[in-house]
């Protein structure tokens, strides 16, 4: 069986761009509304991302995949249908070489969605991998029993690191970026992108902040750089009317970001049908956060699947828009942004308009949410939510931006 399933993954083996993320875990003891969260914001070269959902294992699930990956072969981060959520951060300082080449993260979270429910299960599959792995990657991931936990994995052993455990995690939250800790430390990797986000999580925990809303708008178009200090909000043009460029590499968003998935689970007898995936494709600067709900009527907003394309319309939007952002293409273009058009005093920027309008979408959610935490899930209820928010997203980019069909 195990000869069997690495034959399997090798002959899967594609040559994968360099991967950058920033991903968080938080136990429920701990956030504002008592359910676990798993974070991942997303930086790949890869920058089509669309939503899939899968019955081909023991759960059913859903998951962000490369568009490119027409058969859904690899799983960049997502939840099943018994509440058991996983994601991943590159990690360059566990196995001898360099992470990034030939690795079967993706393969291997595609496994634990088809067969995991809980933290146990995660542990039982990695025990039963053949070694080497082909993984060095930092696994976050969180249960529907309360389970959270960070699994540094390297070709031949992993690493666990427990939410819930007081001396791991004082303030329930753990953050890791593109290193491990329990790795080479001389050989870590996004380490301004750390010093950016841990602030940011422990002054939310000290407020009992620590929420979905906070991931996706807090931390993932947070704009202080971590090793600078420089906050581009002390630069923020009048308006938007001329191109004003600054530097904008290593901040936590960056011109590789290619998705955001925020998994918020449940609390103590719950049903895990309640878990909620919100989901950003494309860039945070320039796509709203749209939330997934798995179900067995197959209903999710189309905005998030791939159309006749390949590609789901608000990546391919996002990315049309991203181009005001990054004008330049040519040389080192992309390491500079257009601050005006991102953000401006009079409030026009696109960052701002984005978030203005994506908070209609997450309220319009935590409102059906709560109906469904009293009544019971109704499908009725998610395919007019579902139909509602496709028309306001793509009235946002056709009215609002411009965008062409």
């Amino acid at each position: 069986m195990k000869r069997t399933l690495f034959i399997f993954l090798l002959s899967l083996i594609v040559s994968l761009p360099v991967l950058a993320c920033t991903t968080a875990i938080i136990s429920g003891k701990y956030t504002a509304d008592g359910r676990p969260l798993l974070y991942k914001h997303r930086d790949t070269g890869s920058l089509q991302n669309k939503l899939m959902y899968f019955t081909d294992g023991k759960y059913s699930y859903t998951g962000i995949v490369n568009s490119s990956d027409k058969a859904g072969k690899e799983v960049w981060g997502g939840y099943n249908s018994t509440g058991f959520a996983i994601m991943n951060s590159a990690s360059y300082n566990l196995n001898p070489d360099a992470a990034g080449k030939d690795e079967l993260e993706g393969m291997v979270m595609k496994l634990a969605l088809q067969r995991c429910a809980t933290l146990a299960d995660f542990e039982r599959l990695l025990d039963s991998l053949p070694k080497p792995m082909y993984v060095s990657a930092n696994f976050g991931v969180i249960d529907a029993q309360g389970g959270a936990a960070y699994y540094e994995t390297g070709d031949y052993t992993y690493k666990k690191f427990d939410a819930n455990d007081t001396n791991t995690a004082p303030l329930g939250y753990i953050v890791r970026t593109n290193y491990s800790f329990s790795g080479d430390r001389e050989r870590d990797k996004g380490i301004s992108r750390y010093q950016a986000a841990e602030p940011l999580f422990y002054k939310a925990s000290l407020s009992n902040s620590l929420s979905y809303r906070f991931l996706l708008q807090d931390v993932s178009r947070h704009l202080t750089h971590g090793l600078t200090g420089v906050n581009l909000y002390d630069q923020i043009p009048e308006n938007t009317s001329k191109q004003i460029f600054v530097p904008f590499r290593d901040f936590i968003p960056r011109y590789s970001t290619s998705s955001v998935m925020v998994v918020q689970g449940v609390k103590e007898k719950e049903s895990p049908a309640l878990t909620t995936m919100w989901t950003i494709l494309g860039s945070p600067l320039t796509a709203v956060a749209v939330p997934v709900w798995l179900n067995k009527e197959n209903i999710y907003p189309s905005v998030l699947l791939a159309d006749e394309t390949g590609n789901a319309k608000l990546c391919n939007w996002s990315l049309q828009l991203k181009k005001q952002l990054f004008p330049i293409t040519r040389g080192e273009g992309t390491d500079y942004i257009n601050l005006a058009a991102l953000i401006s005093a009079d409030g026009n920027g696109i960052m701002q308009k984005v978030q203005s309008h994506e908070n209609r979408i997450l309220n319009d959610a935590d409102a059906l949410l709560s109906k469904w935490r009293t009544n019971g899930y109704d499908p009725k209820d998610l395919k007019y939510f579902c139909h509602q928010t496709d028309i306001y997203v793509s009235d946002l980019y056709f009215m609002t931006f411009a965008i062409r069909k």
